[in-house]
């Protein structure tokens, strides 16, 4: 249970980190970005794996960088969703991805090293 709240929390810290620093992608407060956060974990277990599987030639065409649109497109599906995040444009949300992306790579960082002081 610790994992998954500590990785709804790390999703939220990306977005709102995001949300800073790239123009173009808006977030109204720290409720909505943990709803978000949620949302995202969602969507990334469920819809992401059918677009990556159908988006694999492109992918493979690509070297792998196509992986940046979808993960633009999952952070713009949540976005949909909710109303008070908002992505304006494609380039915005290839940008929230790649700060979202390094935002959730230095938390499982953290999350793998706490584990091993656990052990």
């Amino acid at each position: 249970m610790f994992r998954f709240i500590f990785r709804i929390l790390i999703a939220a810290a990306g977005l709102w980190l995001a949300a800073r620093i790239v123009p173009g992608v808006t977030a109204d407060g720290w409720p909505t970005l943990l709803i978000a956060g949620f949302l995202l974990g969602v969507v990334n277990a469920i819809v992401r794996p059918v677009v990556t599987v159908l988006t694999f030639p492109l992918t493979l065409l690509t070297l792998g960088l196509f992986l940046l649109v979808v993960n633009a497109a999952m952070i713009g599906l949540v976005a949909w969703l909710l109303d008070g995040l908002a992505v304006h444009g494609l380039l915005a949300g290839i940008e929230a991805a790649i700060v979202t992306g390094v935002v959730s790579w230095v938390g499982q960082v953290a999350m793998g090293d706490a584990k091993r002081e656990r052990d």
